[in-house]
């Protein structure tokens, strides 16, 4: 009877140490069931974070990009603006509608002086390379200005000869654009220029110029006295010239 009893104590304690491992590997799945829920859930997190970041990186970038203009967009903007400033508004009375004059010499009727005035040159305004445009008119020895407004008037006189003992020129020469008008018809000096002629060579020519920005009014009338008209160069219409351009 005692024989049995031993026997049976060692299968007892048997099924007591299998039982123990047998709950320690249920007891290590569940954690293992834990943790990889755990890990879904984090990884879940971080999925819905950077979801979310990139919608909102999107949306951002969109409406930054509706609201500020892309290169492109800025040169084209840009040119239109420059356009826009290089282009007159209406009411700018375009250059080619504004009045002007170029008047080149012709062959000079030696007229004596008037009063203490010098003799009025006369002016070729139609053929060559003269022209009057815009109701400017050249009429009576005199430039017509048809509007108020700043013109540039300019003249060139060349004065040409040789200093042979019968034919010698004034030692000094003059030219002087003058200015009528209705309400003073005395001639106004406005531009004077003046050169020395004396020491000049035995065939000799000197040009002189005078030109300025004036104010003139409608009707006001212009022409340009020289000393000397006998000695002037009317060979060549590019050497002596007579003119004015509204600004």
């Amino acid at each position: 009877m005692h024989m049995p009893m031993i026997g049976m104590q060692p299968i007892a304690e048997s099924s007591r140490e299998e039982g123990v491992p047998m709950t320690n590997q249920d007891s290590g799945m569940s954690v293992r069931e834990d943790l990889k829920k755990i890990r879904c859930a984090v990884v879940f997190c971080l999925l819905s974070v950077l979801f979310l970041t990139l919608s909102t990186a999107y949306l951002l970038t969109g409406n930054l990009g509706a609201q500020e203009p892309g290169p492109a967009q800025v040169a084209d903007e840009s040119m239109t603006t420059f356009l826009k400033q290089q282009t007159p508004p209406a009411y700018i009375e375009s250059s080619a509608e504004k009045p002007r004059a170029h008047l080149t010499v012709k062959k000079q009727d030696l007229s004596l002086p008037v009063g203490k005035h010098y003799p009025v040159l006369q002016w070729e305004h139609e053929r060559g390379l003269a022209f009057t445009k815009h109701n400017m008119n050249y009429t009576n020895e005199s430039l017509v200005i048809p509007k108020a407004g700043d013109y540039y008037i300019y003249s060139q006189v060349t004065f040409r000869g040789s200093t042979s003992n019968n034919n010698k020129p004034g030692s000094v020469t003059q030219i002087i654009i003058t200015k009528v008008t209705d309400s003073y018809p005395e001639p106004t000096p406005l531009l004077t220029a003046t050169k020395t002629l004396c020491d000049m060579g035995s065939n000799w020519f000197q040009p002189i110029y005078l030109g300025a920005v004036l104010p003139m009014e409608e009707g006001d009338r212009l022409m340009v006295n020289v000393s000397g008209i006998q000695w002037v160069d009317y060979t060549k219409e590019e050497k002596t010239f007579f003119g004015a351009f509204l600004l």
